[in-house]
């Protein structure tokens, strides 16, 4: 008979794991209890957030979990030095309303500098843990956009850590996978919300780097490029739709923008799965008309997620249970033409449809342990199909192996959240520093209070001759 809960991420769906127990502190004060009451009783901590990175961290099998999701305060806005102290438990969402709720009727408004792509209901703390980043054209990760932070170490011990003040805690957590401890706030640096105008156009890889830079110099904050996934084409992973988001004076007025809603987003993904070349032609045809419309820089970073969209794809295809799973690839940005091209003719032969693609910037990150930003690179992001069965996943496995290699051929590197398949050489190659991040974890955790999935592999991996 199984015991313990059963949890898993919400998106791949291939990290089930059961867990002994499951708590939902509601303070620092109450986390720090509950790990404390875990050493005397000489039991093992995982941490969980919303639950989105698809590589294991935040459970362990046996562990304790620690759900963050009750970590909701927000403090007023320091609005003479643009900072808030926000619960890690706050979504995207959360955070964003709560700034606009606490300054209603005030200018500047103070706000978010980014989040990353994708989904919005990803916490503060979760997002720390991953050190992500976003569509912004001058911003490094978020490590970059944190003044400090409160964690709870293996002692239970409530610390807090910047740039100066257990600064190695600082430089570790963040993008330390729950490793170290558990981020219960953050004290994050806002900027000014400002109205920025969207700009877009269709076109090849080979002007992405410099139109998004150009854009940069001349008031462009943000920026992407969407590129084509049919295969069968030979625009596949060439051409795309480059959009960039460009500041604009504040007296403009703003009219409602024709957004996609849930109905479209799902019928996109529909097409993304069954016809590869009509998807590309409505999505390029949706955003062309949204050229010179407005948004505000915070609220357009936010976007739709679809929970559960294979399940209810997977019964309109009447296929097997499927995922798609990610895989974020950073090369140096001069080698971007020729690293898509290699990357086309070598995912062709596979037969694995790719099913969502895009590419943005990036500014070095020379703060973090396990910088993954280590120059300014152009990060590709691929989401492939993926059956749930050994042979659809083993495909996926080698796909990505073969991508991680190819991007390791340039000189750059891969994320580590999305997926643990990346084998030693290939680990130790893109991030030179993990064996030292590994001592350090026993260092701050010697009786290994922290544990996941994620930390028990690599231990593992490293330990192996």
């Amino acid at each position: 008979m199984s015991t313990g809960i059963l949890c898993n991420d919400v998106h791949s769906r291939l990290n089930p794991v059961r867990v002994a127990e499951v708590h939902r502190p509601q303070s620092t004060a109450e986390v720090a209890a509950l790990v404390k009451q875990a050493a005397r009783a000489g039991k093992a901590i995982s941490v969980c957030g919303a639950r989105h990175a698809m590589g294991g961290q935040q459970f362990g099998a046996g562990t304790i979990l620690l759900d963050t999701l009750g970590l909701k305060d927000l403090d007023p806005v320091d609005r003479g030095r643009g900072l808030v102290e926000a619960g890690a438990g706050l979504t995207w969402p959360e955070l964003i309303n709560g700034l606009h709720a606490a300054q209603q009727g005030l200018s500047p408004l103070w706000t978010i500098r980014q989040k990353q792509t994708g989904a919005d209901v990803l916490t503060l703390g979760g997002s720390l843990a991953a050190n992500i980043h976003g569509r912004g054209l001058q911003m490094g990760p978020i490590i970059g956009d944190v003044e400090a932070f409160t964690l709870v170490d293996a002692r239970g011990e409530i610390l807090g850590c910047t740039r100066t003040q257990n600064a190695e805690l600082f430089r570790h957590a963040i993008g330390g996978y729950g490793c170290f401890g558990v981020i219960t706030s953050v004290q994050l640096r806002l900027t000014p919300r400002v109205k920025v105008e969207r700009l877009v156009e269709v076109t090849d890889i080979g002007r992405v780097v410099a139109a998004l830079e150009a854009g940069a110099a001349t008031g462009s904050l943000y920026g992407d490029f969407q590129f084509s996934i049919d295969e069968c084409s030979p625009d596949f992973l060439k051409r795309g739709v480059l959009s960039s988001y460009r500041a604009v004076e504040e007296s403009r007025a703003m009219e409602p923008a024709t957004e996609l809603g849930v109905e479209d987003w799902a019928e996109l993904i529909h097409l993304a799965h069954t016809d590869r070349a009509k998807v590309f032609e409505v999505y390029s045809g949706h955003y062309l008309r949204s050229h010179g419309s407005l948004y505000w820089s915070d609220t357009h970073q936010l976007s739709v997620y679809l929970e559960d969209y294979h399940c209810h794809l997977d019964e309109r295809l009447e296929s097997p249970p499927a995922t798609e799973m990610i895989s974020e690839l950073y090369v140096p940005r001069s080698c971007l033409p020729e690293f898509m091209a290699r990357a086309a003719a070598a995912l062709r032969p596979t037969g694995i449809p790719v099913i969502y693609g895009t590419v943005r910037l990036i500014e070095r990150d020379a703060e973090s342990a396990l910088a993954w930003a280590r120059e300014p690179y152009a990060c590709v992001i691929f989401n492939l199909h993926t059956e749930h069965a050994p042979d659809g996943i083993e495909r996926s496995v080698a796909a990505f192996r073969m991508l991680i290699d190819l991007a390791l051929s340039f000189g750059g590197s891969y994320f580590l959240t999305y997926h643990r398949w990346a084998r030693r050489d290939q680990v130790e190659q893109a991030y030179p520093g993990f064996r030292e991040f590994l001592r350090a974890k026993e260092r701050h955790d010697p009786e290994g209070r922290f544990q996941s999935e994620w930390w028990r592999h690599y231990r593992d991996l490293f330990a192996a001759p």
